[in-house]
């Protein structure tokens, strides 16, 4: 029996991608160890979205070729799709995003033929690969693929490059994986796709018909959407959330900046006055929604009045959260070219301090729940506390060992950052 150590870095899709490769792999009589140990082989889900991430997924690599020369070393992923001419000695099998899913047939044809293998399409990806997972171990709330690719084109961005263009997963498909993950346990599932409110978009349907039928599915408490644009949120969408309380009180939208100038050289598909358009029409239906946020900062040509902007529109919109992240220039993209990149430094101050900032509205969400009962799904048990997160993300903490799976009222009496304490 040869054992498999798989690291996965990146993204949720990456994450329900590799439990798939997990899955498959452990039916076919592999063992599954920790990517830490001295294994047969070892498999990397490689992220290409920041510079940081390149770094990463190169020393993993080179991690797993150093801890068992003899190991057969598979890379794959989006680095991989986005750095072609990427190789090493050691490196045995490289694929990019396609022929995920054939990782069996590719292991059997390096055992037999002891030949490194290269996998890399230059065609466009226009057909969705399926995977089917059953099972999330580890985890009480399990990820579904729902879509990949994107046609967004965000000057910033070099995923749809490596993805390829919007498609959708059959819908029948998502309903009976969704429908046998709760028949397996599983009470809550998180929607994932690289543009997952683009769902439907090649297949004549749209997301919130998916949506509709899927608050249907008895035995399932909670859908939560992993992340949405904005413009994605139509009246249509917005209805089935008004009208299921399967739908968590939680939304991430990504918001990128918080101003038009920067906006508009990011090429996104919106201003701020239709980002609070439809901010407003969600708290209209659910007045108590935690929204959370991706925000760029330092991108090119961004001024510190810019920069304010921004900070202000974070506040004026009572963001739950926010997620930082410097501008990263990516080869291939067209913010690469723009002129008046900022230093590394001045990149790093904006992120630090948009950061205090996403820490002050976290303080001032969770504290109006103070003295409230909220109903917690519990995930883990840690150091004498049991911890799971509320409907609308509040991540709270309970002395008291309640079994993971189990959901409870509890009462907050103290905010304890990043956590709610109750009892």
């Amino acid at each position: 029996m040869r054992s498999v150590g798989i690291l996965t870095l990146g993204c949720k899709v990456n994450t329900y991608e590799s439990e798939y490769v997990t899955d498959l792999l452990k039916e076919n009589g592999y063992e599954i160890k920790s990517f830490d140990e001295i294994c047969d082989i070892y498999i990397i889900n490689t992220c290409t979205v920041t510079n940081t991430s390149d770094i990463k997924s190169r020393k993993m690599i080179r991690n797993a070729i150093k801890r068992n020369p003899d190991a057969c070393v598979v890379a794959m992923g989006c680095f991989i799709e986005a750095n072609k001419g990427f190789d090493i000695e050691g490196l045995d099998i490289v694929i990019g995003n396609k022929d995920k899913s054939k990782i069996l047939s590719l292991l059997d044809e390096y055992f037999t033929k002891k030949e490194t293998i290269r996998r890399l399409y230059r065609e466009e990806k226009d057909t969705f690969e399926d995977m089917y997972i059953t099972n999330f171990p580890g985890r009480t709330r399990a990820f579904v693929k729902i879509q990949d690719g994107c046609e967004n084109f965000c000057s910033y961005c070099i995923i749809p490059y490596v993805r390829g263009k919007c498609r959708s997963k059959d819908k029948d498909k998502v309903i009976l994986e969704i429908k046998e993950l709760v028949q397996n346990g599983y009470q809550e599932v998180v929607l994932t796709g690289i543009h997952t409110g683009n769902y439907g978009v090649d297949l004549d349907t749209n997301f919130a018909s998916l949506l509709q039928e899927l608050v249907k599915i008895e035995g399932l408490k909670r859908l939560r959407i992993s992340s949405i644009e904005i413009t994605e949120l139509t009246d249509e969408v917005l209805s089935v959330i008004k009208n299921s309380n399967i739908i968590v009180d939680h939304l991430h939208i990504p918001l990128q900046a918080g101003s038009n100038e920067v906006l508009k050289l990011m090429n996104r598909k919106y201003d701020l006055d239709k980002f609070f358009e439809i901010i407003a029409k969600i708290r209209k239906i659910r007045p108590n929604i935690s929204i959370t946020t991706d925000v760029i900062v330092g991108f090119p040509g961004e001024t510190e009045e810019m920069f304010l902007e921004t900070i202000n529109t974070c506040r004026k919109l009572e963001l739950t959260k926010i997620h930082v992240f410097p501008y990263s220039e990516r080869q291939g993209t067209k913010a690469i070219e723009l002129p008046n990149h900022l230093l590394p430094a001045e990149k790093k101050s904006r992120a630090r301090r948009l950061l205090e900032v996403s820490k002050e509205l976290e303080f001032i969400y969770a504290n109006k729940y103070l003295g409230f009962k909220v109903e917690v799904l519990i995930e883990e048990n840690k150091d004498g506390y049991s911890l799971g997160h509320t409907s609308n993300y509040l991540h709270v903490k309970i002395k008291k060992d309640i079994k993971p799976n189990t959901f409870v009222n509890v009462t907050i009496y103290k905010i304890d950052y990043p956590y709610c304490l109750a009892e």
